[in-house]
């Protein structure tokens, strides 16, 4: 009797299981419907040709590619270039100055550690906003507005990259430091340990750096439309497509700028999908107490 108690047990939660993670599979994929609707919608109207305002149908009555053919005739190529060139610049740089930064805050004991940590922490929690003012004075002050704002770009976005070691920094603690000083008694150095022991170890940290670095100058809007303005030369993609949506030009600008777009989301979403599994492992691996 209690054999067969137990298997109607083990079979009433196996029957509960499934049907707990069928309901749960159904929220998630309309979960997943519903956000991916307006990305469909864009989709589709990129390919619209019969009409280059907005309409009320979402599936076009003609198809084309003349939308994406125009883009590239235009000055979306300037804008996609500088932003391109301002991601991989700050993604190279940001990467390398965070994960020194890390290295030396899980590594090595010095006065004033925790202190220094506590305070590009605190500090971290104020909203960039609060600087834009004086932050564009400075760029200004050094030419490095409006036509020339791709520099100054550059420089914001990785003036304050230190203070992002906290997941790297948690990553870097989960890795013995008895490799460290093996590594030191066979007589390499500190640059040696970092480049040839530790970052070997830590590909999904680098990963995960390599991505977020990259990803948050590739879709910045409102610190680029402040300092890149009146002048097509300095403005990234995101500023720059913004100004097809005003009363004058949306109606002859709206099917490129689904276009555009598109053209933007695919470089990051190729990325993302590619590097998926570091980036969660970066992620789950950084989030340790250090």
């Amino acid at each position: 009797m209690s054999t067969n108690n137990s298997m109607k047990r083990s079979m009433g939660l196996k029957a509960s299981a499934r049907i707990s993670n069928t309901i749960i599979y159904i929220v998630l994929i309309a979960m997943s419907f519903i956000w991916l609707i307006p990305f469909i919608c864009i989709v589709l109207q990129s390919f619209r040709v019969e009409s280059t305002w907005q309409v009320g149908y979402v599936i076009p009555q003609k198809w084309g590619l003349d939308n994406y053919v125009k883009l590239f005739h235009s000055d979306f190529t300037r804008w996609y270039l500088n932003t391109f060139i301002i991601a991989v610049v700050t993604a190279l740089l940001q990467t390398v100055i965070v994960l020194c930064m890390s290295y030396t805050l899980s590594r090595f004991r010095f006065k004033m550690r925790k202190a220094l940590m506590q305070f590009m922490l605190i500090l971290g929690m104020f909203p960039g906003m609060l600087t834009m003012i004086i932050l564009y004075r400075v760029l200004k002050d050094l030419g490095m507005t409006q036509a020339n704002a791709v520099p100054g770009l550059i420089l914001v976005y990785i003036a304050s990259s230190g203070m992002g070691y906290y997941v790297s920094k948690g990553f870097f603690d989960t890795i013995p430091k008895s490799l460290d000083e093996a590594a030191r008694v066979d007589g390499a150095t500190r640059a040696q340990v970092l480049t040839k022991i530790i970052l070997p170890l830590a590909k999904p940290i680098v990963i995960y750096t390599i991505l977020t670095a990259f990803m948050a100058p590739w879709g910045d809007f409102v610190f680029a439309r402040y300092i890149s303005f009146g002048t097509s030369a300095g403005m990234n993609v995101a500023v720059g497509m913004y100004n097809w949506l005003n009363k004058d030009m949306i109606n002859s600008w709206y099917t490129m700028f689904c276009a555009g777009g598109v053209i933007v989301a695919i470089p990051v979403t190729i990325l993302f999908m590619c590097l998926q599994k570091y980036y969660v492992e970066g992620v789950t691996g950084g989030a340790v107490k250090g």
